[in-house]
């Protein structure tokens, strides 16, 4: 494996790992946060992450007029990643979760769609079929089981989930092409996700977060959960830089493997023989993509 490789592949399997661990510490400490709430946690620490990152590095002007169609395409791509954010938990605040999140779990095939029309990526045999099986296993790990009286639902829900696959599908695309530009750093991009998180997640979490009781210590113990997101949000971003977004996005989004093994160590949930299905397709998977 060349050090080239190495320069996006550790980077990448660092923000699926702390995808992983981030979201098996939200079940485990703040499962039961409204999702708008939720979202104004999230906002704050991937800010106080990217900016930590960012203002330990000396970098070029974010927004120097030589600079601007770096800070243009860095900037729209975590403006809608926070949208796309407030589109989901909108689905699945109007949906069943059961199709939704296995909906969501189908976005990276977007973004090999959008990285090779636009970018004009192009995967060996056995990289393609690697992405396939990554994908595959994503959505057997995202499945659930419909429950068995369904509550009824509004039809909106569907073009919210919609909006936000398309987006996030979009979004590894924006920020890889984001990249080509002068003035292209992954300190700047840093300073994108904190300014668009904010502008986003921070200004609808603080508008509908607000609602509701919150229980003693819940900032505290959502610290450690989001600042563990953020973390693998920073690294995703770091990772783009080098490596195509045809192969990041999809073993970035891996990360329900290493959820699912947090809960079978931590919360003692054993997974289900499709989720042992899922986790071997994602993990030969693994091997397809980073093997040419």
């Amino acid at each position: 494996m060349s050090s080239d490789t190495l320069l996006w592949l550790v980077p990448t399997l660092g923000a699926t790992l702390t995808w992983g661990i981030a979201q098996g510490l939200v079940k485990k400490y703040i499962g039961e946060v409204p999702p708008a709430r939720f979202c104004l946690y999230y906002a704050l620490a991937n800010a106080a992450v990217s900016l930590a990152f960012w203002a330990f590095h000396d970098t070029p002007p974010a927004f120097a007029p030589e600079n601007r169609q770096f800070a243009t395409w860095g900037l729209l791509a975590y403006v809608l990643d926070g949208i796309a954010w407030i589109f989901y938990y909108q689905s699945i605040l109007h949906g069943p979760i059961s199709i939704v999140g296995t909906l969501s779990a189908a976005y990276p095939a977007l973004t090999v769609i959008f990285a090779r029309a636009f970018l004009a990526e192009k995967l060996a045999a056995s990289q393609l079929l690697g992405v396939v099986a990554v994908i595959a296993g994503c959505l057997a790990l995202a499945y659930t089981p419909p429950e068995a009286r369904a509550k009824e639902t509004q039809r909106r829900w569907m073009a919210y989930a919609s909006a936000a696959i398309v987006i996030w599908g979009a979004n590894g695309t924006m920020i890889r092409y984001a990249y080509r530009f002068p003035g292209a750093h992954e300190a700047n991009m840093a300073l994108f996700i904190a300014i668009g998180g904010l502008s986003t997640l921070g200004v609808y979490g603080f508008l509908f977060g607000r609602q509701g009781a919150t229980s003693r210590g819940e900032w505290a113990r959502a610290f450690g959960p989001m600042a563990t997101m953020a973390v693998g949000s920073l690294l995703a971003a770091i990772a783009y830089k080098n490596g195509p977004a045809s192969i990041v996005t999809p073993l970035s989004g891996a990360y329900p493997v290493v959820t699912i093994g947090f809960a079978w160590a931590v919360l003692q949930e054993r997974p289900s023989r499709l989720q042992r299905v899922g986790i071997g397709l994602v993990l030969v998977g693994m091997v397809l993509t980073t093997s040419s």
